[in-house]
């Protein structure tokens, strides 16, 4: 990659653009031409640096129910529980981690379907020994954006660039949705294809004016459906080999001050409250990335020394079993729900 290539990533990453020719508008600022926009986009899809341009859509406003999970699972047994989560089409992310909870997966559903029921039959199916549902209480950040201009994880932005999300919650909610809009997230939450053009595309198979099509993902974006369009990386073929979940253990009085700061690190891509048991004290959360473990603690360090907490466990994943893009509005997962209710004696 050239530097032109570094700081396209970082602008893809960043936001892409809603207009008719959004390759020729991201040439602009760096002086290249469409043509020399989509061959470079090209060649790092084709190098596998980036995985996908499309929506990033916000789960809890378009109506599923979706939690972080954390399952204790005997470590000989630990790639088998781990398929029999990943076979789930609402599971996303499902890393094995160097802690005793060892298998971690975010897990999603819609409104019909019972996420506390699904989890109990994937500690069942999976043969796990714990598993503590660890819900989103409180959102501080989310976003992740590697820099590939090779700025240090450990700074700190203003709270707004940090991601800090109250005023970014949804407005509407789920009730706001319409076919309409329904068939602008089907669209949007695909691989943009790599033509001039491309959301012209998108709006001859729904049937509409592409006009409207920039009318109802703009209205999505204002109502909290459609955090933006962007580009998603390959962690590792982007260079960032290393990711670790740090957790911290926080008193309540001091939670929203120290989210707010946590989520201001550039390193941090994600940081949340969520709730604490009897065997996890860890009440926030933040997920780190960096181009090699060292990187990781350091940010980590930064936090640590900011905050003045010093009680915290950082979990490195150590095995990727699935990472892939949450798909809206399709079938699978209600009729994943249905196979298992059948299954049942």
């Amino acid at each position: 990659m050239d530097e032109r290539d570094k700081r396209l990533l970082n602008l893809i990453q960043e936001g892409f653009p809603l207009v008719t020719r959004p390759f020729e508008a991201l040439g602009l600022p760096l002086d290249l031409t469409e043509a020399e926009i989509l061959g470079r986009i090209a060649d790092l899809k084709r190098q596998e640096i980036i995985r996908q341009i499309g929506g990033i859509f916000d789960t809890q406003s378009l109506g599923y129910k979706s939690s972080l999970v954390a399952m204790r699972v005997p470590p000989a047994r630990v790639d088998e529980a781990a398929a029999v989560v990943s076979d789930h089409p609402g599971v996303s992310h499902n890393y094995q981690r160097n802690h005793a909870f060892n298998l971690w997966f975010t897990v999603a559903v819609p409104s019909t379907c019972d996420l506390a029921w699904t989890v109990d039959r994937l500690h069942e199916t999976a043969g796990a020994e714990s598993t503590r549902i660890l819900p989103t209480l409180r959102l501080f950040k989310i976003g992740v954006r590697l820099d590939m201009e090779g700025k240090s994880g450990a700074e700190r932005v203003e709270s707004a660039r940090g991601g800090y999300s109250e005023a970014n919650r949804p407005k509407a909610g789920k009730d706001g949705l319409t076919p309409l809009s329904i068939a602008v997230c089907r669209e949007l939450q695909e691989d943009l294809p790599l033509v001039a053009a491309p959301y012209a595309l998108m709006a001859q198979r729904i049937g509409i004016p592409e006009s409207r099509l920039f009318e109802v993902a703009r209205e999505m974006q204002s109502q909290g459906y459609l955090r933006r369009m962007a580009a998603v990386l390959h962690h590792h073929a982007a260079g960032y080999r290393a990711n670790a979940m740090g957790v911290w253990v926080v008193h309540p009085e001091r939670a929203e001050e120290v989210g707010r700061i946590m989520g201001s690190y550039k390193g941090v891509s994600h940081c949340y409250l969520r709730p604490t048991y009897p065997d996890w004290p860890y009440s926030i959360f933040t997920m780190v990335h960096g181009q090699k473990a060292n990187d990781c603690q350091e940010i980590v360090d930064a936090i640590s020394a900011a905050t003045d907490i010093t009680e915290y466990s950082l979990l490195y994943s150590t095995k990727q079993y699935k990472k892939i893009r949450l798909k809206y509005f399709t079938p699978d997962l209600d009729e994943w729900e249905a196979r298992a209710r059948r299954s049942l004696p």
